[in-house]
């Protein structure tokens, strides 16, 4: 049924993939983008990395619905076997970097917009949105484009949910914390050693459990990912170490509260990286939410943060591909799930348009 949308969109996905765009680097694949639009007819604009477009017939009396996804990507791991940037197609599956997360999310929501763009009888604007830096939360991506775009009804954000609805998703709070100790020599019963510390405290981050457990969202998690001290000598007692937590907050805790609670039981010192990345949702009575599962799709609350988070009006998280393939060696997403994310995308929005 759509077909040379399809085509197109497979076609377009190829050289995203062979174009590296890791975070804050996406100059190349804007251009593509930026050039794939201006090909259709479609007046791309462009805000540094971020490239947007509205429907052909934009009414500034009518509600607009925002279709955004992202064409940054992660850096490869050091477990590929392929090539991240060749589009390898075999058995069905399209391999490489950003070809799951968001790639065939981004392709698919543009083919959707190009299938919209010059109908009259819409009720609703569109306006497509491909962001940059989604990977690192970057002031330069969404957050710095939504100024530019008006008023937003809802929207709609492309990421791999196996279609299915995330109307949720945790929040993301980052801590750099700091254990203080005092430096000696490691061969004498000297100093105060910053790492010994800074264990007591990371056993506290992976054994507390927070009381409030979210229905849809679970419950607060803590990992710890980074540790080091700035020694570079064997023979020297570390008078600091410093740890990187990631929490993800589910919407029982403000950042607020919880940082209270870890304050008063660590005895490092806490420093947030941001307090932007919030825990958001959609009403299930949403008339999108309404939508999706009325062509049997499940909704759910996500694990994971999106630029969703940085919204501030409603926005559902659905799309082609699958989050557990995000940020994998040897990274694919099936050509079916690209068909039926855009079929998907469309029947979805009819009933609104």
């Amino acid at each position: 049924m759509h077909s040379e949308l399809y085509t197109e969109a497979v076609a377009l996905l190829k050289k995203l993939i062979a174009q590296p765009s890791f975070s804050k680097e996406e100059e190349k694949t804007a251009d593509l983008i930026a050039g794939y639009l201006d090909s259709k007819g479609v007046p791309a604009h462009r805000l540094q990395n971020n490239i947007w477009s509205r429907n052909k017939y934009f009414d500034p009396g009518k509600p607009t619905i925002l279709l955004n996804s992202h064409h940054d990507t992660v850096k490869p791991n050091k477990a590929y076997t392929l090539d991240p940037f060749d589009p390898l197609e075999k058995d069905g599956k399209l391999y490489g970097l950003g070809s799951n997360d968001a790639g065939g999310c981004l392709v698919s929501l543009i083919a959707v917009f190009l299938h919209f763009f010059d109908r009259k009888d819409l009720s609703h604007n569109l306006i497509l949105a491909a962001s940059a830096e989604e990977e690192i939360s970057g002031h330069n991506g969404i957050e710095l484009l939504l100024p530019m775009l008006g008023r937003i009804e809802f929207g709609i954000v492309g990421e791999p949910t196996k279609l299915d609805l995330a109307v949720a998703e945790k929040g993301l709070l980052v801590l750099d914390c700091v254990s203080q100790g005092k430096a000696g020599h490691a061969a004498r019963e000297e100093g105060e050693n910053a790492i010994y510390k800074a264990m007591k405290d990371i056993e506290w981050f992976h054994t507390y459990r927070a009381p409030k457990v979210s229905d849809l969202l679970g419950p607060v998690k803590m990992s710890v990912t980074v540790i080091e001290t700035d020694n570079r000598a064997h023979n020297v007692v570390p008078s600091q170490c410093h740890f990187v937590v990631d929490v993800r907050v589910n919407e029982c805790y403000t950042f607020e509260d919880l940082l209270d609670i870890i304050r008063g039981h660590v005895q490092c010192e806490i420093t947030p990286r941001s307090l932007r990345m919030r825990s958001s949702g959609i009403a299930p009575d949403h008339p999108i939410v309404r939508s999706g599962l009325r062509l049997g799709r499940s909704c759910y609350g996500s694990p994971t943060t999106s630029d969703k988070a940085l919204m501030p009006f409603p926005a559902l998280k659905t799309g082609p591909g699958d989050s557990a393939r995000s940020h994998t060696a040897d990274e694919f997403i099936f050509l079916k799930e690209i068909e039926e994310g855009i079929s998907g995308y469309i029947e979805l929005l009819k009933p609104l348009l």
